[in-house]
């Protein structure tokens, strides 16, 4: 039985590769980015079309190591001096961001018709973008170690982390269900939590990290088998306490940023972050189902 479902898989798998080849081949030809042929091949692999991804489980697996090592690979590039310059511009434009959008997709809601807690969970939906798809695009380019590219970044880091308090907060409160406590209680959880991960990178850079390194670097094949479970350990630590996998992956990078074996390993992981990431976007579109948007599609048209 488990030798049928691994058989099972891996013809999926396969087959979803020949697909993303034969996409990639076209988009090429037609002068399109990489990230656009990886968003066809999703919606073309979804049940809206051709409906061949049922391992969803392994395929949700790649998924997230591909974003954990993505924005490891973007940690990795941080320049602290670099941080500290930008770092209030990116929480001043961030918050300001998401306190206009939510003010406005509030009163959208209100006024195609939504009750009041419709419209703010349509408000807290419009101030979310889709960090993994714009880290991606920027890295495309070469634009992420630009100033406007680290602005980015950080404006989309602060954008999560209050869409993360936000949800947290509507979750646990239900809107108005007199939890209120138990929404105070996560939030300082995850604040708590955050201090004490970002406190351990600070420690980990400044005392661990160069000697560590430099031993494992004696065997080249085991420092890049170790930056990828750096990756993968922070991206699990941040998901459980609520940070979430995106700023897990990046403090795992910003851990190792300060060493000199740095480039050499995003040099080596670039291949494999294209290669995860293909699986993210089929698995974004093996759970997006078009024919669902149709009773809805006025709405989505008016927000947007």
């Amino acid at each position: 039985m488990v030798e049928v479902i691994t058989q099972s898989a891996f013809s999926e798998i396969a087959t979803l590769l020949v697909l993303a080849a034969v996409i990639g081949f076209i988009g090429s030809l037609l002068r399109q980015p990489l990230i656009v042929s990886f968003i066809a091949v999703g919606l073309l692999s979804g049940p809206s079309a051709l409906d061949i991804v049922h391992s969803k489980e392994q395929i949700s697996l790649l998924s997230e190591l591909g974003i954990a090592v993505l924005l490891f690979l973007v940690g990795i590039k941080l320049d602290v001096k670099l941080i500290r310059s930008i770092g209030v511009v990116s929480v001043f434009t961030g918050l300001g961001q998401v306190l206009f959008t939510s003010i406005i997709g509030y009163f959208i809601g209100l006024a195609v018709g939504l009750d009041r807690v419709t419209s703010t969970y349509v408000a807290v939906a419009l101030t979310f973008s889709s960090t993994i798809i714009i880290v991606k695009i920027l890295s495309d380019k070469r634009e992420i170690d630009s100033l406007h590219g680290q602005i980015a970044l950080g404006f989309l880091i602060v954008q999560d982390l209050v869409v993360v308090m936000a949800m947290i907060v509507l979750a646990t409160i239900g809107i108005g269900s007199g939890h209120e406590r138990e929404a105070d209680g996560s939030i300082l959880q995850v604040a708590l939590s955050g201090i004490g991960l970002l406190s351990f990178v600070i420690i980990f850079v400044r005392y661990i990290a160069n000697p560590l390194t430099e031993q494992i670097a004696k065997n080249k094949e085991l420092l890049l088998i170790y930056a990828i479970a750096q990756a993968a350990l922070f991206a699990t630590i941040g998901s459980m306490v609520g940070l979430g996998m995106e700023v897990g992956g990046l403090l795992a990078g910003v851990a190792l940023a300060s060493t000199p074996y740095r480039e050499s390993i995003a040099a080596r992981l670039a291949p494999l972050r294209d290669f995860l990431l293909l699986f993210f976007f089929i698995a974004l579109g093996a759970n997006l189902d078009l024919s669902l948007l149709g009773s809805h599609i006025s709405y989505a048209v008016f927000c947007l």
